[in-house]
């Protein structure tokens, strides 16, 4: 009798896995959709001091934050907390959320999609970026391609005041 093969590992240590910029903060990719069986994707964001991640929500997953560093605020709904290492939070599909570097230091969380995909949005903006300002039409075609929405809650002019921060594109 032939015993069943063992379900690949994937080992990913300390400082590995590939970086880009995503307008605002840094993505290092850990775990892709492959890597899972398409079960959950693992990427980790490092914040600028004064970094903000518009308002926006994913029709299609997910998202379970872990911070690792420094502080981040995180606006969900009419929820808003500020965590710092240590610290989850789940952000639900189909909630308007925002996320930002609520201190005077750099920040970082890893990010935990499911089910996985989103990933590839990660990849795919960073690559147009990466190549200077994209055409207007870009991002809303790439953001359409994923589920992601964007907002302009009425709270976010608030929220950028108290913390000091930089939208994109400012």
């Amino acid at each position: 009798m032939t015993e069943p093969l063992a379900p690949p590992l994937t080992i990913v240590r300390p400082g590995e896995g590939s970086e880009a910029f995503l307008g605002s903060i840094g993505v290092a990719f850990k775990l892709w959709g492959a890597d899972t069986g398409g079960a959950v994707s693992v990427v980790e964001h490092p914040f600028p001091v004064g970094a903000l991640v518009p308002p926006h929500l994913h029709t299609r997953e997910d998202e379970y934050s872990i911070v690792t560093g420094g502080e981040i605020g995180f606006r969900s709904g009419d929820r808003e907390t500020v965590l710092g290492p240590g610290g989850y939070i789940t952000k639900p599909r189909g909630e308007l959320h925002a996320m930002w570097n609520a201190g005077s230091v750099p920040a970082r969380m890893i990010e935990i999609i499911s089910p996985a995909g989103f990933e590839h949005f990660f990849r795919e903006l960073a690559e147009m970026l990466a190549d200077g300002p994209p055409p207007q039409d870009a991002l809303p075609a790439l953001a359409a391609k994923y589920g992601l929405e964007f907002g302009q809650p009425a709270w976010l002019p608030d929220v950028i005041a108290r913390f000091d921060l930089t939208p994109p594109g400012a």
